[in-house]
This record gives structure tokens, C-alpha cells and sequence, in this order.
């Protein structure tokens, strides 16, 4: 949510400061664009070092290199959540560097040795922490994040499969605060149980002469529910006697592809099209565990 807020922002401003040439791709390669970007990817990169070795490293007591296999971990939500983040810094990467006038093969090398570059910086960080440790299943899964927006543009020449997100305050985490947050920005990024990872696409992409629109999306949601601990399957509040059993959630919706939606003003065409980093509430089908259930919202 933040990081779509901040490219909102962006876009607001440049437009407003240099009217809606800013939104379309340079022909050529534009050196000040080209250069703007690679100094903002890099000050952002070499910040989040700092900031985080700084905060989130601080306390932490320190250890040599080591690896540390959390696969079997909260049903691997995580392993979902590392996934998207790095085809989303691919697909963001990449597309500003086309914006620059970079060829769309050397955007693509740029954008894909980004994306997994800097995510290993902090399985680099991690493995020198005594509590975590270098995983190779976040470094597959990051990976393979970067990879499948890479594969997509190989093989199609455009994106048919988009990974999105989506996320509601759960009541788990005041259970569990020390663990799932003790408040909503927390409990928003630790709490696996209220977060959905979705795969949507266009069957209208897939068929030739198609009359479904480009735009209209069918979408496969994964989540949890009542998952409190990352390795036990099972946890007895102490203080209510009651006790929660892990589940898995599997959903089927639909949604919109907000970057086919057909928008004529390029300003306002690069505004709406920041909304595919989000699963948009619809309608929802889920399976959670052995039941079939629905939901208005897909929550």
C-alpha cells in the first residue's frame, strides 16, 4: 500500500511540474532519465541497508554466516509474500528503465539482476543474525518471483498473469501481539492471516478474437487462517482455553487489469494502472480446509 501511495505521489507531481510528456516513453535514451533512475535505485538500495542495519538489525544479536531452513514456516504465506515483492521490483524496475528509452532486453537484464540482487542483500543480512538465517526458500522463492515477470515478457511480450495482494485486520493478532502486532501498520505486514496472495488473468489475453475484454480477470487467491505460530499447527490461547488449528485458504474471484482498462489520457492511464499491485474486493469463493465458504469481499 505505502509503495503504491509513493509512486501515486510521484506521478501526481511530475505531471504537474512537467505536463503529461513526463508519462510518455522516451524514443531514445534520455541520459537524465537514465541517470535519475539508477541514482534513486541506488540511494534507495543503499538506504534500506542502513536504515534497516540501523533498526530492524540493531538488537539483534549478531552470529556468523548461517543458514536457516524455514520452509515448513507459516504455510509458506512468507514464501508467497517474497514471490511478489520481487516480481513487483522487476516489473516496476524494468518499466522505469523503458520509460529512460532503455531497449526492452537490456531493461528486462536490469530490472530481473535488481530484483534478486536486492532481495539477497537481506537473506545476506539475516544470515549473519543469531534468530534467522540465510534461507534458500526465500532465495528460490525471490527468485522465482523475478523470473516469472521476466518469463511472461519473453514469451507473450507482455504481462498475462499478474500477482497481487490484498489484506484485512484480523482478530489473531491480538492474541499474539508480540508475534502477529500490536497495532495495524504491525499487524499488517506480520499477520499472515489477514493477507491474500492472488494470481489474476485475462482468458480475453489468451483466445484470439476474443470478446471478453482484455480487462476483465478471473483470480486464484492463497491464504490461512488461525495460524498463530510459525511451526505448530496447532495453539491454545491461555487466557480464553480456546484453541486454533492452522488452515489453509484457497479463493476464486474476479477482478480487473487495471493497465488494460481502456483510458485515454496517458496521465491518467499511468494513475489507474499503479492499482494492479492490488486485488480490488470482489465477490469470493474460498475453500478453508475441508469447507466451502463465500465472502462479498474475498476477505
Amino acid at each position: 500500500m505505502l509503495r503504491v501511495a509513493c509512486i501515486l505521489l510521484f506521478l501526481l507531481g511530475a505531471f504537474l511540474s512537467n505536463g503529461q510528456r513526463v508519462f510518455e516513453k522516451s524514443d531514445t535514451l534520455n541520459n537524465k532519465r537514465f541517470i535519475g533512475i539508477t541514482t534513486g535505485i541506488t540511494t534507495v538500495w543503499a538506504g534500506s541497508i542502513i536504515g534497516l542495519s540501523q533498526v530492524w538489525y540493531k538488537d539483534i544479536p549478531k552470529s556468523k554466516f548461517h543458514f536457516f531452513n524455514d520452509n515448513n514456516e507459516w504455510l509458506q504465506m512468507d514464501k508467497a509474500g517474497h514471490f511478489y515483492t520481487a516480481y513487483k521490483i522487476n516489473q516496476l524496475t524494468t518499466n522505469m528503465y523503458l520509460w529512460a528509452g532503455a531497449k526492452k532486453k537490456n531493461s528486462l537484464i536490469i530490472g530481473t539482476g535488481i530484483s534478486i540482487g536486492y532481495q539477497t542483500t537481506f537473506e545476506i543480512l539475516d544470515a549473519y543474525s543469531k534468530d534467522w538465517g540465510f534461507s534458500w526458500g526465500d532465495v528460490t522463492s525471490n527468485t522465482l518471483g523475478s523470473l516469472s515477470y521476466l518469463g511472461q515478457e519473453l514469451a507473450w511480450g507482455e504481462e498475462r498473469i499478474i500477482p497481487k495482494f490484498s489484506s484485512f485486520p484480523t482478530s489473531y493478532a491480538s492474541i499474539r501481539p508480540s508475534v502477529l502486532g500490536s497495532n495495524f501498520a504491525e499487524s499488517f505486514l506480520k499477520d499472515y492471516n489477514g493477507q491474500t496472495y492472488w494470481l489474476s488473468f485475462s482468458p480475453g489475453t489468451f483466445f484470439k478474437n476474443s470478446k471478453i475484454p482484455k480487462w476483465a480477470c478471473l483470480s486464484f487467491g492463497y491464504s490461512i487462517d488461525e495460524k498463530l505460530v510459525g511451526d505448530q499447527s496447532l495453539y491454545t490461547d491461555n487466557l480464553t482455553g480456546i484453541t486454533y488449528q492452522e488452515k489453509r485458504e484457497f479463493l476464486f474471484s474476479l477482478d480487473i487489469d487495471f493497465s488494460r482498462v481502456p483510458i485515454k489520457k496517458p496521465w491518467l492511464r499511468a494513475i489507474v494502472k499503479q492499482f494492479n499491485y492490488l486485488k480490488i474486493p470482489f465477490p469470493s469463493l474460498i475453500v478453508r480446509g475441508n469447507q466451502l465458504t463465500g465472502s462479498w469481499t474475498g476477505w
